[in-house]
């Protein structure tokens, strides 16, 4: 369970800074069937809203939830859209990264839950990144690698997470020159409702 507070409108604010509309979803309708269903759901309220937006303008959340940024070549805080800009050639050494850390228990969880890190991400040529995650004793779903240029989301999936389990999701460039990354938006899975039969 999920309580909300004062500041939920927030996350609203920053989420309309970014439009997700413009990213292409590296995550299919059919995509989501294969990977979770509307009888898996578990216990619990239902909620349509993320539970946190972090981004170049909000960077802490509750409890330990936060943001880390490794090797990027700009922060830009004061631009229409916010953004961290990031070049492999400028980081031979390390890999250029963004980590989110998140706390379920700090946002109301009191059971084991599914959450879901969606990162706005847009590559100017074509880059590399390797998506990971930690979910305790919980599983992680997330492409081994993905390579594309423009506008795209990635999208990790840590599952049975323990509300009190300090949890990360990150996206680390393997290959590639310079992108940007936006936000990221933790929330439950969407719903996925098999279809129904036919009326007779």
């Amino acid at each position: 369970m999920f309580s909300s507070d004062s500041t939920d409108h927030d996350r609203d604010d920053v989420a309309d800074a970014i439009r997700f509309e413009e990213f292409e979803s590296d995550l299919t309708a059919e995509d989501w069937v294969a990977k979770h269903r509307a009888g898996e759901l578990g216990h619990g309220p239902i909620f349509w809203a993320p539970i946190e937006v972090i981004s170049p303008t909000k960077t802490v959340g509750k409890g330990r939830t936060n943001l880390t940024l490794i090797r990027p070549t700009i922060v830009q805080t004061d631009a229409g859209e916010p953004y961290a800009g990031f070049d492999r050639r400028e980081s031979p050494n390390r890999s250029p990264a963004v980590a989110v850390h998140f706390n379920p228990g700090a946002y109301g969880a009191t059971g084991v839950g599914t959450y879901v890190f969606t990162f706005a991400v847009e590559a100017y040529t074509r880059c590399a990144f390797t998506p990971t995650g930690y979910a305790g004793s919980g599983t992680v779903d997330a492409p081994g690698s993905i390579r594309f240029s423009g506008r795209r989301v990635i999208t990790i999936i840590l599952r049975n997470v323990q509300p009190g389990q300090d949890t990360w999701a990150s996206i680390e460039q393997t290959s590639g020159e310079n992108w940007s990354w936006f936000s990221t938006r933790i929330s439950h899975p969407p719903l996925v409702f098999d279809p129904l039969p036919p009326i007779a």
